[in-house]
């Protein structure tokens, strides 16, 4: 277990003694040599990884050097050093990322490749310990039904393709992960539950797609209506805000409360436009909200303690 201690304050208050503050300055002192060691030789596997993928730029690179970067991370993380632990895991995620855009670009994107990737993220994540990569593994799985994002100068686009199959099979993965969450070893649960707050994320997307275009099938019939899935959603942040108020878990209570306003001013600005009025009352309910969340938080952070 780690506790991060004010070691000063401590001091101030008698709650330890100048030859304790002394002691743990001493193996603090220790600790931040090590993590900026590691930290140094993993800007080095990324200088030289990056410098060889640029002298030979293909995707057969991209593969051979992630697996040679991730096979060095695994085995740092199998000797179970743990003054090796940042660099093990920054070796298994750089390789992992040079590995997943390789595979990527030789597959052209396909569902396969997406699929590949998003298996190969799950068990160097479960392996490493890395919730970053369980997280890109659940978003490579959700590119398997073309979930895209993309970049323009000044400006970020997200486009769900298939809102109402993102909803279900996200819905699903996060029950899942959470049930999981709760019967693996303590070490695990963070990995399932980070599993399950992106799956949570991306039924919000898909929500918030649906609610601003629908679903078609390719035929052009809809499968569902934007006043579907604005019902839909209301109906699904109720719901999974008074369980999260039951079951004290806070992050989800935030999450469904910045949704919450999301949803709001997304269908106050489609139905009321951006006029002087609307704008000046959408404003001072933003505001009414950030106070109420701020009430809210600290009140389950008391009923934490």
């Amino acid at each position: 277990m780690k506790v991060t201690l004010d070691l000063g304050a401590l001091l101030e208050h008698g709650e330890i003694t100048q030859l304790e503050f002394d002691r743990f300055s001493r193996l603090a002192a220790r600790g931040t040599a090590s993590l900026a060691f590691n930290i140094l030789i993993g800007f080095g596997v990324i200088a030289v990884s990056g410098a060889s993928l640029a002298l030979l730029p293909s995707e057969g690179t991209a593969i051979v050097l992630g697996l040679l970067v991730s096979i060095l991370g695994m085995a740092l993380v199998v000797s179970g050093n743990e003054q090796w632990r940042v660099l093990a895991n920054i070796c298994v995620l750089v390789g992992a990322l040079m590995l997943g855009g390789g595979v990527i670009a030789l597959g052209k994107g396909s569902f396969g490749s997406f699929l590949l990737i998003a298996a190969a993220f799950t068990g160097a994540g479960i392996l490493a310990r890395s919730g970053l990569l369980i997280a890109l593994a659940v978003l490579a799985l959700s590119a398997c039904i073309g979930a895209r994002t993309w970049y323009q100068h000044a400006s970020y686009s997200l486009a769900i393709q298939e809102p109402t199959l993102t909803v279900a099979l996200f819905t699903t993965l996060a029950i899942v992960a959470y049930q999981i969450s709760k019967r693996i070893p303590s070490e695990y649960e963070g990995l399932a539950l980070t599993g399950a707050r992106t799956s949570v994320f991306l039924v919000n997307f898909g929500f918030w797609v649906g609610s601003l275009w629908g679903d078609r099938h390719q035929q052009g019939n809809f499968l569902a209506s934007s006043l579907v899935f604005s019902v839909l959603w209301a109906i699904a942040l109720v719901i999974t805000g008074g369980w999260a108020w039951s079951q004290n878990r806070r992050w989800v209570v935030n999450m469904v409360a910045v949704f919450c306003a999301i949803h709001f001013y997304t269908q106050w600005f489609e139905r009321l436009g951006a006029s002087p009025g609307s704008v000046l009352t959408a404003g001072v309910l933003a505001l009414a909200f950030a106070i109420g969340l701020r009430a809210l938080n600290t009140k389950l952070t008391q009923e934490g303690t």
